[in-house]
């Protein structure tokens, strides 16, 4: 292992770089976090020493914090928004979460969640401070100036609350003991836009970048997987310490495990007296830690937690090579949360499962590194992170060895053939998924705020499914190698900065050099849909005429196939006016003929080809099925001549 300050001066180039854009400052943290957990009465004290640099150009008056535990109290924010959702019927089943359900409201005294801030100091000055539920709001005795830097000093207590969503304590289903996110008094960000003291409903978080050191003191029978490098691992032990090594651990019937984060925006943690750890070093990569509750005389089940370390390996340098270098020396697959849930350089995964493990993953890219405020932009983190990791699990089922091991189950091997063939681009079932929500009476547009979605329905295959056909499509609109560079261009210009949705589209409008910003429009702040079809075919001078037609009300570009008789194809290709440009020829195998931009405010358009009606066999709109047609009923013609 390196020095401490090589590292954190390597890791913070990052952010170091970030403050040379000058109309895009950012706050900056340095967390320091002593804390002592009492696994009897599953409470911990803890002090914060929190620097806080102010980056902007503006006086703070006041200062604001989560306080997230605080949802887990009956009548909370989080509980009355889980039981109203609840009257709602979305296909005859209840609307809220089935993790949440009415269980907060059913928590007793010593089940509940709470965080209380006992005192609070900046530069050594008490502060006054009031808690309104899951938000502290600090009344500042004194502003804080334009690009200075102050001293907060913070003493809190908190009791673990029963596991009920994301964090808590003995879940049934996991069996592990804690489960640590959002655990501490966390500093609310301030950016362009303001502060964001976002209550804790529901969904999601949005955090201040900065470095954070924590001191764990707990039970030495605990061992503990998270966010962080573990500086003094020769002396914790349990497969941290460097191979070879005799670890002595220090008398007493605790140990203070230390944690440094750099650049990060947030620090989990979970822990259990029966954790089995696995270890896989990728050459020239990170260390990849897999912590996971075992069970008794279940080889099957360490064997797919071991397939989920050997995966991580696998398509790491896919994974790089197609979104970017991962910054960090480490990640963990944690078994704890109920479901899957990202942190940065950890996530909570409640089984081996390894969809979920690959979405997590994924997730590193899509929040971990870029940061978007996920309560706006919901569709650029689970969208994106969905895009991202079909195609990842896509490539892994590839790999001669696992395509080997699935042949032992046929039907899964013929269903996966079955989706390439039906989109080629992997992502069936997240088509399917915007679809189904397209056509239903819920459909909100993704501009929603993730709170305030009217349905937890309506929320996830927005955010997950049409986010996710958002990325997809958008190699339809520009081309797959195209979009491809984007994405690399979006990591290069982005991470560690707080992108924002207009970042993004800016991007892709430098890299393909086509205007985007009408397709973020339409498909971001509205719930309209495309319908494109064949309207009518005829024979004009030996020259055949298609019209085509718009019936839905999002304009998009068209790829046209023209098969004939005799076994050729050409390629129609329609851009669409608002682009001014073409996408350029994505298949060199099949001539293409580019026509003249279709103006969306006409309801049809037709084109002209050399060729006699009775050559024809098939006219097609969109056969690679990546524009995301709601009928494609009328979308191909055959002619049987």
């Amino acid at each position: 292992m390196r020095s401490l300050f090589c590292t954190l001066l390597i890791c913070m180039l990052p952010s170091v770089i970030c403050f040379s854009q000058a109309d895009r400052w950012q706050q900056r943290v340095k967390y320091s976090m002593n804390i002592n957990m009492d696994v009897q009465s599953n409470r911990f004290t803890g002090n914060q020493i929190l620097e806080y640099f102010n980056n902007s150009p503006d006086t703070l008056y006041k200062l604001f914090y989560h306080l997230y535990w605080n949802a887990f109290q009956p009548n909370s924010m989080m509980d009355m928004r889980s039981r109203e959702l609840g009257k709602i019927k979305v296909n005859g089943r209840p609307d809220w979460d089935g993790r949440v359900r009415d269980r907060i409201f059913k928590l007793k005294p010593d089940e509940i969640g709470y965080q209380k801030v006992l005192s609070l100091k900046m530069d050594g000055v008490n502060q006054t401070y009031k808690v309104d539920e899951t938000i502290l709001e600090v009344l500042l005795s004194k502003p804080i100036l334009p690009r200075s830097k102050v001293t907060l000093d913070m003493d809190f207590e908190a009791q673990v609350p029963l596991q009920v969503r994301r964090s808590g304590r003995d879940n049934p289903s996991t069996g592990v003991r804690y489960s640590m996110s959002q655990w501490y008094p966390k500093l609310c960000e301030y950016d362009y836009e303001g502060w964001h003291p976002t209550p804790y409903v529901a969904r999601e978080f949005y955090g201040v970048w900065g470095d954070y050191e924590v001191k764990i003191t707990i039970d030495k029978n605990y061992m503990i997987g998270g966010t962080g490098y573990l500086m003094n691992a020769n002396q914790i032990g349990y497969g941290y310490e460097t191979p070879g090594t005799r670890v002595v651990r220090p008398a007493g019937n605790v140990l203070t495990w230390n944690f440094v984060a750099p650049n990060v925006h947030d620090f989990v943690w979970a822990a259990d007296p029966q954790f089995k750890h696995l270890v896989r070093n990728v050459p020239n990569g990170p260390t990849i830690n897999v912590l996971y509750k075992a069970r008794e005389n279940d080889p099957k089940y360490d064997e797919a937690w071991k397939q989920v370390a050997d995966a991580a390996v696998m398509v790491l340098p896919y994974i790089q090579k197609r979104f970017g270098k991962y910054p960090y020396r480490q990640y963990s697959f944690i078994h704890g949360g109920d479901g899957g849930m990202e942190y940065p350089m950890a996530t909570l995964i409640s089984g081996p499962s390894l969809g979920t493990a690959f979405h997590e993953w994924m997730h590193s890219w899509y929040q971990g590194m870029f940061g978007t405020n996920e309560s706006l932009y919901a569709w650029m983190d689970e969208g994106f992170t969905e895009y991202a990791s079909a195609e990842v699990e896509a490539f892994y089922n590839a790999q001669p060895s696992i395509r080997k091991r699935l042949e032992a189950d046929p039907a899964r091997l013929q269903y996966m053939d079955s989706v390439d063939a039906l989109l080629p681009l992997r992502h069936y079932g997240q088509y399917q998924g915007y679809l189904y929500i397209a056509k239903s009476e819920w459909e909100e547009p993704l501009t929603t705020h993730a709170d305030h979605f009217n349905t937890n329905f309506a929320y996830s295959l927005a955010s997950y499914s049409k986010g996710a056909v958002f990325m997809a499509q958008l190699g339809y609109i520009i081309g797959e190698e195209t979009r491809d560079k984007v994405l690399l261009e979006y990591y290069r210009l982005w991470r560690f900065k707080h992108p924002n949705a207009n970042d993004f589209v800016q991007v892709a409008e430098k890299v393909s050099g086509l205007k985007l910003d009408w397709y973020k429009e339409y498909w971001i702040a509205t719930t309209k849909t495309i319908d494109y079809g064949i309207d009518s075919l005829w024979e004009e001078a030996g020259k055949t005429k298609i019209r085509l037609k718009m019936t839905g009300k999002v304009p998009m570009p068209l790829d046209v196939m023209i098969q004939y008789k005799n076994g050729n194809r050409e390629l129609a290709y329609i851009p669409q006016y608002l682009m001014f440009g073409e996408k350029p020829v994505e298949d060199k195998s099949v001539p293409r003929i580019s026509f003249e931009p279709w103006k969306w405010t006409n309801p049809t358009y037709t084109i002209e080809l050399n060729h006699k009606l009775t050559e024809f066999k098939s006219v097609e709109i969109d056969p690679t099925k990546r524009m995301a047609d709601v009928n494609r009923e009328n979308n191909r013609l055959e002619l049987n001549w």
